[in-house]
């Protein structure tokens, strides 16, 4: 699940980065609108935290251009303009939600996994395949021989894959949804994730869920 935030105070900024990672989601962050605008270009993001008073380019003209696109991400605005007439209007704009400043980080979290839920056809917060559920609002995996005790990082991984059974995904393309755009980290940290997630998949009765198609990438079969 990836999310770009876009907050011109540095301090909420990163607190937000880091908060957002820490429940193992891929994180990018921006100042203003403008430096958001690269991000756009290249990024295919679940969720858009948007701040409204920013420089250069405000909020409010970034969300106009995140929806003159027609980009699936889901915005979620934040201002510390709280009357009736500033939310009715970012939503009239194209937000799908707005949270006043301050705010209860465990709320603005609870938020952004709940709209990165709303997959097309995908309404119910629990999916099921071959044996396995993935509890998306717990953000739990079980299968047949109980709880399969996921990180962050493995849960999103095997998300990713349960949500689109049949596609196969190139190790790189997995990097680009898991990670931030500035991660240091190399690609190669995927292999040791599907590594012990198929380790933990196997011990909880689904050793075949995951299948390697050699020279393109993983599948959820």
């Amino acid at each position: 699940m990836k999310v770009l935030v876009v907050e011109d105070s540095e301090r909420l900024r990163e607190a937000l980065r880091t908060g957002l990672a820490a429940a193992g989601l891929a994180v990018d962050v921006a100042g203003d609108g403008r430096a958001a605008l690269p991000f756009l270009d290249a990024g295919d993001y679940d969720v858009i935290v948007l701040d409204l008073m920013m420089p250069h380019l405000d909020g409010r003209s970034l969300l106009a251009e995140i929806r003159r696109r027609r980009l699936a991400a889901r915005v979620l605005v934040l201002s510390a303009l709280d009357a009736v007439g500033e939310r009715v209007g970012a939503l009239d704009a194209g937000a799908d939600d707005y949270l006043v400043k301050p705010f209860s980080f465990d709320e603005l979290r609870a938020r952004v996994l709940a709209m990165a839920r709303r997959h097309p056809g995908q309404p119910a917060p629990v999916l099921q395949h071959l044996g396995l559920e993935i509890d998306t609002a717990r953000r739990t995996a079980s299968g047949p021989m109980g709880a399969l005790g996921l990180t962050p990082k493995e849960y999103a991984l095997l998300e990713e894959l349960v949500r689109h059974p049949g596609r196969v995904y190139s190790r790189t393309q997995l990097f680009e949804r898991l990670y931030a755009s500035d991660s240091e980290a190399s690609d190669k940290v995927i292999e040791v994730l599907m590594s012990t997630l198929r380790t933990k998949l196997a011990r909880g009765g689904l050793a075949d869920l995951i299948e390697t198609r050699r020279g393109f990438g993983y599948v959820a079969r």
